[in-house]
């Protein structure tokens, strides 16, 4: 566990502005002036051609604050986000959902509403192209993969933007990894993940960058800390919240605690997730959510910023993943940030896979009170906080 005094929260970060976004200010400083108005104008950078994006705003306000502080600047805006754990639809062509899948989010879609709704899809999408990972004779050698029409399932749920750094993202291949891709933006659906990527969201007028990270060649490194910081900090330019997808850990039902150092499974290095977690703090991420371990861990606050070790497993369609006990308890973490990063309200709203694997609404909490007392052991002073309700504090603000 993690005995340490709260790092003092990081200080609000001030971007320089790109020459755009002056003569955009200028601009609209005029127009009011002049008494004329200036409507639907967004900026987003692009760094380079890996990077995608913008994202429809889900809303209709587009200001930048939320109106005046005590010292007459504006407030920074707050938007709210969602995020999810490991997502497998299915696993065709013998162990799809019924009815091909239609309503397989009905019972956790209200829940998943934000102004940025996020998932780390766990497999393919995608028809089989011949080159699945487990050939004859595998052993303990596990690959998934859905239709490509799947992804509609996903986009009716409310879902924005999917990761795809993970270590089932390659099951089918190269092919098979850039048939999701297909797949997903067919719906309008952003995804994030592969090596340099960075994914920009333009949600109620503030710019979200993410970047996806794991442990193998298809996506960014989670190894690589001092790379893996680089691609942080190039996000951080390029937009006002860094969100880190990331798949670390070891997996099963005994990996809920985090602990020092690198974790393994079945040989390979999964990871430091504490030191990678804060690194990426460091180099400007506002929120890092982790999956992998396949159960829930602990929450805790660094430098004001709030990280989410693993969410557990969300959906095993076709019962591709194990509900059996804590394998079976996930989560849907809400977040309300403001723009410049610091921290605005949250909620864990605990789910469950039923006997389908479909994710479904934990009435009895279970998850709640998993994250909420490995939060207190695994970081007794910098753990987050929960109420009854699931709703998130930051520590010394216990309710």
């Amino acid at each position: 566990m993690y005995d340490t005094d709260p790092p003092t929260p990081r200080p609000r970060r001030k971007r320089r502005r790109s020459g755009r976004q002056t003569l955009l200010i200028v601009t609209a400083v005029l127009a009011v002036l002049l008494g004329v108005g200036v409507a639907g104008v967004a900026i987003v950078d692009m760094a380079d051609d890996r990077t995608t994006g913008p994202a429809s705003a889900t809303g209709t306000d587009g200001s930048p604050s939320t109106g005046p502080s005590p010292t007459g600047e504006p407030e920074p805006k707050v938007i709210t986000m969602s995020a999810t754990g490991d997502i497998v639809l299915g696993n065709a062509p013998g162990r799809l959902p019924a009815n091909g899948g239609k309503g397989f989010f009905n019972s956790v879609k209200k829940a998943l509403a934000a102004d940025l709704v996020m998932g780390n899809l766990e497999e393919p999408l995608t028809d089989d192209t011949g080159t699945g990972k487990c050939g004859p004779g595998s052993s303990n050698c596990h690959q998934f993969r859905a239709p490509p029409s799947y992804a509609k399932h996903l986009a009716d749920a409310g879902f924005e933007l999917l990761n795809q750094a993970n270590n089932h993202g390659y099951d089918y291949g190269r092919a098979g990894y850039r048939n999701t891709q297909e797949a997903l933006e067919k719906y309008d659906l952003q995804h994030t993940g592969a090596p340099d990527q960075i994914t920009v969201a333009e949600v109620e007028g503030v710019r979200v960058a993410v970047a996806g990270f794991s442990s193998y060649a298809w996506s960014n490194s989670l190894i690589d800390i001092k790379k893996a910081k680089k691609v942080v900090e190039k996000a951080d330019r390029m937009a006002d919240l860094v969100v880190v997808q990331v798949h670390m850990g070891g997996e099963g039902a005994d990996k809920t605690r985090v602990r020092p150092g690198t974790e393994m499974f079945l040989g390979e290095n999964r990871g430091d997730p504490v030191k990678f977690s804060h690194a990426m703090i460091d180099a400007g991420a506002d929120l890092i959510v982790g999956h992998g371990p396949h159960v829930l861990r602990g929450l805790e606050f660094y430098q004001g910023r709030l990280i989410a070790y693993s969410l557990g497993n969300f959906a095993g369609g076709g019962g591709t993943l194990s509900n059996n006990g804590r394998l079976g308890w996930g989560g849907i973490l809400k977040v309300s940030l403001a723009a410049d990063g610091s921290w605005a309200g949250g909620e864990f709203v605990p789910t469950y896979m039923n006997g389908e694997g479909k994710p479904t609404m934990d009435g009895q909490k279970r998850g709640l009170g998993l994250v909420r007392d490995l939060s207190r052991s695994d970081f007794p002073k910098t753990g987050a906080r929960f109420s009854a309700d699931g709703e998130i504090s930051p520590p010394g603000d216990d309710t």
